[in-house]
């Protein structure tokens, strides 16, 4: 007899459960670790860098314990799961080491493709293309799609609360969204990560007195790719735009956004994408004088106006196109204005 399938929560219950675990076991790390030290290397932030980077080892075990109490496991979150668990500890072993770029990448490919292959889930990018590579191009670039939001999100882990706060509005939108579609596991999934999150968010909020880490960004990144591909988002069929390119692809933006502002930046500049630095958005705006507040405000409205033209494009279905050229635009925009900026020295 499984103990969790005879004791389960409720939602409520279990969010409530992933706030407060995440919440004693940061407190309890920053506890125990008042006199860790970073070593030399490591990528550059702003606060003190004699702060743990373990919150995500909290969040990720807030998460796992919370979700699995929800009841019996869904099949493919249990094979999700197991690799995510994976990738917080290769970020924790980063954290710590400083591993090899290369090393990061490989075992991100693997712990990514692994299972892709296994659920059989794709981004159907053969069908956008109008290509027949016998999903050969579908699985090649829908790892490609995580291992690349995973880094972005890891990107903008460099200020305090930055990464915290991009990601829980993230799980806000897939959560109302999941909602809606009527997928309601996956709404419970994207809520208590959201909890386990804002539990975090407390000692992250500046002035920080933890870090994520590797193994916090990695893991998020992780879970929220994949709820990016397993989710149908288009259920009834009608829509050749939601079937092919998921809308929660623009959840992703401010991430992926720094993620290409830095990564051509780093080109141009022949300076390796792969060190930390202090080019990235959160950097460029904190050298134009807006204090940290003002900064995580700022990407707070972005995140719930592109949110508005998501739902907008959702409501109206024929207003889609216009929406998609509104969102282009301003994506435009911001990374022009970005890199128009200096970097902070």
């Amino acid at each position: 007899m499984n103990l969790f399938e005879d004791f389960q929560l409720s939602i409520y219950l279990a969010s409530t459960l992933a706030f407060m675990l995440s919440l004693i076991l940061c407190n309890i790390v920053i506890k125990l670790n008042k006199n860790f030290k970073i070593i030399e290397n490591q990528q550059q932030r702003l606060s003190s860098l004699n702060i743990v980077p373990l919150g995500g080892v909290a969040m990720a075990i807030s998460f796992f314990v919370s979700v699995r109490l929800l009841g019996e496991a869904d099949p493919k979150m249990v094979t999700i799961s197991i690799f995510a668990l994976a990738i917080s500890i290769l970020g924790v072993i980063d954290d710590f080491l400083n591993l090899s770029w290369k090393i990061k990448i490989l075992f991100q490919f693997l712990f990514v493709g692994m299972p892709i292959q296994f659920l059989g889930e794709y981004i159907n990018i053969e069908n956008i293309t109008g290509l027949n590579f016998s999903n050969y191009l579908n699985f090649f670039f829908t790892v490609l799609w995580i291992v690349v939001l995973m880094n972005s999100i890891n990107f903008i882990d460099n200020m305090d609360g930055f990464a915290a706060v991009n990601s829980a509005f993230i799980c806000i939108a897939i959560t109302i969204l999941a909602f809606i579609f009527n997928q309601n596991y996956l709404a419970d999934v994207s809520f208590i990560l959201l909890l386990s999150i804002l539990g975090f968010l407390i000692f992250n909020f500046p002035p920080a007195r933890i870090y994520m880490g590797d193994s916090g960004s990695l893991f998020i990144g992780f879970i929220l790719g994949f709820i990016s591909i397993i989710f149908d988002w288009n259920p009834g069929g009608e829509s050749y735009l939601y079937s092919s390119i998921p809308p929660v692809f623009l959840f992703f933006t401010v991430p992926l956004l720094d993620f290409l502002t830095v990564f051509i930046h780093r080109v141009k500049n022949k300076t390796s994408p792969t060190k930390g630095g202090t080019d990235h958005i959160s950097h460029r705006l904190l050298n134009y004088g807006n204090s940290v507040q003002k900064i995580l405000m700022l990407f707070s409205v972005i995140n719930i106006f592109i949110f508005v033209l998501l739902a907008v494009s959702i409501a109206f279905e024929s207003l889609s196109l216009i929406v998609f050229v509104i969102y282009m635009l301003f994506i435009i925009f911001l990374y022009l204005k970005f890199q128009k900026m200096e970097p902070l020295k």
